[in-house]
């Protein structure tokens, strides 16, 4: 496993690996939802690669980039072993010189849930994604379900500007206890932990209703609302039921739902998000 920090290294490196070609990005702070993306990359390509780099256009002002979990010896640690080929780890100014003022904005699925939450996010996301895209010419590029808009942004980005590349989205990878895993459940003291558990029985009850034939928008929303006001340490950025191809709120969900919300459990926001249609097994891809 190679670990480069310059572009003209990457490059170099990328050159030298023929064959298909997996992308795993990642800010680092690794956990068993990143490994699980890389052990499908290994599974399905000749080569690896992997970046890690916490990156600071998808941050807005008041958030937590400068608190991000940081330990890049131990996330190289846990990728050596799973035969990686190439880590890219670069600087923030390596990626974003001083002279730097080109952006890639997708338009309409970046307004809503998160994108309104934090503007500028997805422009963040897009062009970042477009440069790795540049930078390690992948197949193949993996992502998990967690995340589902930045899924779709990056999807239609693809689809938009022709990027030879096929998005593999991959289910979300959960604790014993439902919690969808994050790097930022570290930020999570013991009571706060517990509480965090409401997003997975929010998104469970408003599963069950769906599965018992629920299809109206608005009951669907309530179910996870009643779960969420249950608990005194949730405070509720958004509660959505929403088409899973526009992402506009739904009123009548009989062609497919995305259930998703964002919470803050203390300081600590968590988003989690369940993709349902009628007559899946248990009615949820996540």
């Amino acid at each position: 496993m190679q670990t480069v920090m310059h572009i003209s290294d990457l490059r170099r490196v990328r050159a030298s690996l023929p064959g298909t070609f997996g992308l795993v990005p990642t800010m680092g702070a690794l956990h068993e939802g990143h490994l699980s993306l890389v052990s499908r990359a290994k599974s399905e390509c000749d080569h690896v690669g992997v970046s890690i780099f916490v990156n600071p256009a998808q941050f807005g002002a008041g958030e937590d980039l400068s608190r991000y979990p940081r330990d890049l010896d131990r996330d190289l640690k846990l990728l050596e072993p799973l035969g990686v080929d190439v880590v890219w780890a670069p600087a923030p100014q390596v990626v974003y010189p001083p002279a730097f003022q080109t952006w890639v904005t997708v338009e309409e699925l970046s307004r809503g849930l998160e994108g309104g939450q934090r503007p500028g996010h997805f422009r963040g996301v897009a062009t970042v994604v477009a440069k790795l895209f540049n930078l390690f010419v992948p197949d193949k590029a993996y992502f998990g379900q967690k995340d589902a808009q930045q899924v779709m942004v990056i999807k239609r980005m693809v689809e938009d500007l022709n990027f030879p590349v096929e998005i593999v989205v991959c289910p979300t990878v959960r604790a014993t206890d439902g919690l969808a895993l994050s790097s930022r459940n570290a930020y999570l003291g013991p009571e706060e932990r517990r509480a965090a558990t409401v997003l997975f029985r929010a998104l469970s009850a408003a599963r069950a209703a769906y599965e018992n034939g629920e299809r109206n928008g608005g009951s669907l929303r309530a179910a996870m609302r009643a779960i969420l006001d249950a608990e005194p340490l949730a405070h509720v950025d958004y509660i959505s039921a929403a088409d899973p191809e526009t992402l506009a709120e739904v009123d009548r969900a009989d062609a497919g739902v995305l259930l998703s919300l964002a919470v803050r459990i203390g300081s600590t926001r968590l988003i989690d998000n369940f993709l349902l249609f009628p007559g899946d097994a248990h009615a949820a891809r996540h």
